[in-house]
């Protein structure tokens, strides 16, 4: 075997040796051929035309991205810091090598800017009390910017929002005096409902006079359950009644005498 036939083999296979790459499950080569648009390549083993065709590898799992803290002032005037986190994914890589210089920073950019603008136009109990209105709002937006780029925005999740110090106090004061109205509210409707129970009883035992000798006797009952060494047993007037009635007769009578 002559040495030029070995020379042309080493070549051979090292010519086809270069232009081996693996892909794993969760990428995807776009291959560019002489800068030139041919095709995304699946996971596995494939081969590149070395120094012809180049392979740039795009990954297909979703990407968590942290939103950094923005400042923002509400509709309302009020001045505070805002975080997020953005789920995203990419659905074609063919695009997002192509229609965008870097698909993960422009994600990241254009997020940053959306979350102030969106958090501006809304006030701050808005965003303390409607956070599900802000994610999706947030996520609708995004979404609509990046699909161009063949990205994907499954969600955004605003994580926290940071107030002044001013704010919280203010805040808190006014948390305390709601609840603080509230307990009065309640201890008022208490006192009205405890008010009318107690006409109804009164009207109740007004029309049924054995009623009340009833609760009388009852009244009885629970004072000597307790144990005391002396009893005071209240008379209704009521017993005294014939006897007064009695004397009345007879001073009566004695004056027409």
């Amino acid at each position: 075997m002559s040495l030029g036939f070995l020379i042309v083999f080493g070549i051979v296979v090292m010519f086809l040796f270069m232009g081996i790459r693996v892909l794993k499950e969760w990428e995807r080569g776009v291959v560019l051929r002489l800068g030139r648009l041919v095709g995304v390549r699946a996971a596995g083993l494939q081969w590149i035309i070395p120094g012809i065709d180049q392979m740039t590898r795009i990954e297909l799992r979703e990407i968590v991205m942290d939103i950094p803290a923005q400042e923002v002032i509400t509709r309302d005037n009020v001045s505070l810091k805002v975080n997020a986190v953005l789920y995203f994914r990419v659905l074609h890589p063919e695009k997002a090598l192509v229609q965008v210089q870097n698909y993960l920073y422009g994600t990241s950019q254009l997020a940053q800017t959306t979350l102030r603008s969106v958090c501006g136009q809304a006030e701050l109990d808005e965003l303390l009390a409607e956070r599900e209105a802000i994610n999706q709002k947030l996520q609708e937006i995004i979404d609509q910017q990046t699909e161009p780029w063949g990205v994907k925005v499954r969600a955004v999740e605003v994580k926290q929002i940071d107030l002044p110090q001013e704010m919280q106090r203010a805040m808190a004061k006014q948390a305390e005096a709601e609840r603080e109205k509230r307990a009065k509210v309640i201890h008022a409707d208490g006192e009205v409902l405890a008010a009318q129970r107690l006409a109804d009883a009164a009207r109740i035992l007004s029309t049924e006079p054995i009623a009340l000798q009833l609760r009388y006797l009852q009244t009885v009952t629970e004072i000597a359950a307790e144990k005391n060494s002396t009893t005071v047993f209240p008379v209704p007037i009521d017993i005294f009644r014939p006897f007064y009635d009695m004397a009345t007769r007879k001073e009566r009578a004695a004056d027409e005498r």
